[in-house]
């Protein structure tokens, strides 16, 4: 089986210079971008820049998605990308660049690493040390929204098998490689079975080849109820795009400060490498930033790149600064602090501790990893897939599931029959409930006359597409609004969709 490398690991420092494109970026962007590039360059780090602009002024000149052809080619050429912070204009409809970036390039794993700094930067839980890993491309990140009806809105949520075969490999093979003894999948599949339920099947069938790695799955919403209130129980924690987004910020949050952590974006031709806060164009200009989130970014930058004892170097300078009280204004404290220094300052004092080792923080062992990182090719299997029926959404505005049921009841259409009625997923055809509250836009599910609509098993029975579009013609020619068909199939015997809350 083929595979793709999508982590560099060497046992020797690499000697040749890695061109990587740098984006300064908006707001505090430039100010720990330059902080950073200092401290890189004063420990040596091999790296030529190549800078890039991206974002907000892009956005401003004109250019819809907020970064030129200049810069594209800059990234692709380059394989590398680190990247401040960058704003995307609110209210003009403009798409995020930060989603964008990923999705193009292909950077698929979202690689947050959180850890207490205790009791330098206060934190309730001084052992935590958890790494998120997100699935980066698809999930409701994919933006795919409609507006269907007066009262209703859509956004589809996309999981695909390769998607969740790639992060969640990914997840057990860098526990392997640094060490980590535990992943846990975070999923919502007791609701969404098909979506989530899917990545829960792919997480079972690829931890069964990792018997060295504990595994738990949990629902999402305890799941970050107990990452919250006891993270030290937790090491690798996997899952999709959303839920990724949101309990990666909890466990920075909870560990001290979002403000200080950084994050990497692998795919299997590009990485980049950015700080996980936003570009806070309040305090821009005003160079009390803290640039430990994008440093942070560029340490795992420099291990990816193999430049493993350069970023041992930086982290742990980065580690005796904070040791010995030296901090920004964010998180200063009278306990632990000695002296409040602005970004630059906080830049040179680290430069000052090349070479120095933390006294009581964890020292820094990038350099012990062992090994890279590879994802196999995705395999496509052949499966059967049949027909079953089709769902028919319509927007019709009267409130009376009742009459809409009896309309389509009548409709003639060449061995299809209606089989139930959902408003926002619950049936409420036949025999509904009157409490039921629904809006314009119904789900009309149509099977196969030949089934019997009250089988207890709910055996459907093949229908030809021919029958669909027979039916949808009959739909339109009697006044009905159709919106949106959503085709019923089985993939192996296995029923491909979900049913109605009551069905």
């Amino acid at each position: 089986m083929s595979t793709t490398s999508v982590s560099v690991k060497s046992k020797v420092e690499i000697a040749k210079s890695v061109k990587v494109a740098i984006a300064k970026g908006d707001g505090i962007g430039p100010e720990i971008m330059d902080a950073t590039l200092r401290i890189l360059d004063a420990a040596g780090a091999k790296i030529t820049p190549e800078f890039i602009d991206i974002g907000e002024k892009v956005y401003e000149s004109g250019n819809t998605s907020g970064i030129s052809e200049e810069a594209w080619n800059a990234i692709r050429r380059n394989k590398i990308i680190l990247k401040a912070p960058i704003t995307t204009p609110q209210g003009k409809g403009y798409k995020s660049l930060n989603v964008t970036l990923r999705k193009s390039l292909g950077l698929f794993a979202n690689v947050r690493p959180v850890s207490a700094l205790h009791p330098y930067v206060h934190t309730h839980f001084p052992s935590m040390d958890v790494v998120v890993i997100r699935e980066n491309e698809e999930d409701l990140y994919a933006g795919i929204e409609h507006q269907q009806t007066q009262d209703v809105v859509q956004c589809l949520k996309l999981i695909t098998r390769p998607g969740c075969e790639r992060i969640i490999r990914y997840a057990f093979e860098y526990a392997r490689a640094y060490n980590r003894n535990k992943v846990t999948c975070m999923v919502k599949d007791n609701i969404m079975k098909l979506t989530d339920g899917l990545f829960h099947q792919v997480f079972v069938e690829i931890g069964a080849e990792y018997e060295d790695i504990t595994q738990d799955v949990q629902i999402i919403d305890i799941g970050s109820a107990r990452l919250a209130a006891k993270p030290e129980n937790y090491d690798v924690i996997v899952t999709s795009n959303l839920y990724g987004d949101i309990i990666s910020d909890i466990a920075a949050e909870i560990a001290g400060s979002v403000g200080m952590a950084g994050s990497s974006n692998i795919g299997t031709e590009v990485a980049m490498f950015e700080a996980i806060h936003g570009s806070a164009p309040d305090i821009s200009g005003k160079q009390i930033a803290n640039p430990s989130g994008l440093l942070n970014a560029a340490v795992m930058m420099l291990t990816h790149i193999g430049q493993h004892k350069i970023a041992d170097t930086i982290k742990n300078a980065w580690l005796a600064t904070l040791e010995q009280g030296i901090h920004t204004a964010d998180i200063y404290n009278k306990e632990h602090s000695k002296r409040k220094v602005n970004t630059s300052q906080f830049a040179d004092e680290v430069i000052a501790r090349l070479g120095s080792q933390p006294e009581h923080l964890t020292i820094s062992k990038l350099s012990e990893g062992n090994g890279k990182i590879t994802i196999p090719e995705y395999q496509r299997k052949d499966s059967d897939k049949i027909l079953l029926g089709v769902d028919v959404f319509l927007d019709w505005p009267e409130n009376n599931p009742q009459k809409l049921g009896e309309a389509l009841e009548k409709i003639d259409s060449y061995k299809m029959k209606l089989k139930m009625i959902t408003n926002r997923g619950v049936k409420v055809y036949p025999n509904g409930l009157d409490e039921t509250f629904c809006t314009d836009h119904w789900r009309c599910r149509f099977v196969s006359e030949d089934m019997d609509v009250n089988h207890k098993t709910l055996t459907y029975k093949e229908v030809d597409f021919e029958q669909v579009i027979n039916l949808l013609s009959k739909l339109h020619a009697d006044g009905f609004d159709v919106i949106k068909t959503e085709n019923l199939y089985e993939f192996d015997k296995k029923r491909g969709f979900s049913l109605g809350q009551g069905e």
